[in-house]
């Protein structure tokens, strides 16, 4: 029997393709924010992802992204539609025959390596602003919602960081940092002010599970639900050296592969990891304030990377 899930995206589809849907799965263990399954009739086959209906502009940001990044060269599913059905926000696209970049026998390296290379153009896409919201599709403007003590612009995601390093600081009790460290942290993000950082595209999220490589071995980058305007080339490789802290990848030559791939020096990202605490200390402080389930492992990642660069 067909899970509710399963019939919903059944639904959508065929309103959409106007046909019956004859054959429909949900793909489970790929994703861990939308709901995935693939919608197959008589004459089209198509994945439909779907969420709460307050999720609808995820995926403006996301059809937005795709749309730039095939113009670029960057091999990507077209987005056929989006809308919202019934409480359910949606996103149509045609279905890549081949196999999920985890499961390939294609030499991981060698995805890496080609995942470096998208990366790099994404960094070219035209963009204005900081953040994670689009906000005007036209003109490709991002924002960063604002919250007590910043404004959402770069220099108050900064300051914020900077100001909540005070010695009553949550972070100091939970024992992830003392009052000595705090001091040094602080003039490590004070310096990050003086830095001419450049702000262009990120994807968020490069990983092998967000890619296809077809039949024809091509690497098709896929879901840009983490996508934000931040540093380049910073942002998108500050995500990955936290999946290796966390053990979840790339290896050492992976990771190597898609510098190479992008044309990074290794000497050249010592420093990024001024901006991976900076990221750490962000998200420890979001989870204190907004999601304490979320406080323990946050500390727990931060505390790695306070030992890490401070080291």
């Amino acid at each position: 029997m067909k899970n509710s899930v399963v019939l919903k995206a059944e639904r959508i589809a065929g309103d959409f393709l106007q046909e019956r849907v004859k054959k429909s799965l949900q793909i489970i263990g790929k994703g861990i924010v939308n709901q995935v399954c693939v919608a197959e009739t008589d004459n089209s086959k198509v994945v439909v992802r779907m969420n709460d209906a307050g999720t609808y502009p995820c995926f403006v940001k996301e059809n937005w992204c795709i749309e730039q990044a095939r113009a670029v060269g960057i091999p990507s599913p077209e987005v056929l539609s989006i809308g919202i059905a019934d409480e359910t926000a949606y996103m149509i696209q045609t279905f890549i025959d081949g196999e999920n970049g985890l499961d390939s026998t294609k030499p991981k390296p060698d995805i890496w390596r080609q995942l470096g290379v998208y990366d790099k153009l994404i960094h070219t896409i035209p963009v204005q602003g900081y953040g994670e919201n689009l906000i005007d599709p036209i003109n490709g403007v991002f924002q960063s919602p604002p919250h007590a003590g910043s404004d959402g612009s770069w220099l108050g995601y900064l300051n914020y960081n900077i100001n909540s390093l005070t010695e009553n600081d949550r972070i100091i009790e939970l024992g992830v940092i003392n009052q000595t460290e705090s001091i040094k942290i602080r003039k490590l993000f004070e310096g990050l002010k003086k830095e001419k950082f450049r702000f262009a595209l990120n994807h968020g999220d490069v990983s092998l599970k967000n890619t296809i490589v077809n039949k024809e071995g091509q690497v098709v980058l896929l879901d840009w639900g983490s996508a934000e305007v931040s540093v380049v080339p910073h942002g998108d490789i500050i995500e990955m050296m936290k999946c290796q802290i966390l053990g979840g990848g790339p290896s050492v030559e992976e990771f190597k592969a898609f510098l190479d791939g992008y044309g990074v020096m290794e000497k050249d990202i010592a420093d990024m990891r001024h901006l991976l605490l900076l990221r750490a200390f962000d998200k420890l402080r979001w989870a204190i304030d907004l999601s304490p389930d979320l406080i323990k492992p946050f500390a727990t990642f931060t505390k790695q990377v306070v030992d890490m660069t401070l080291d």
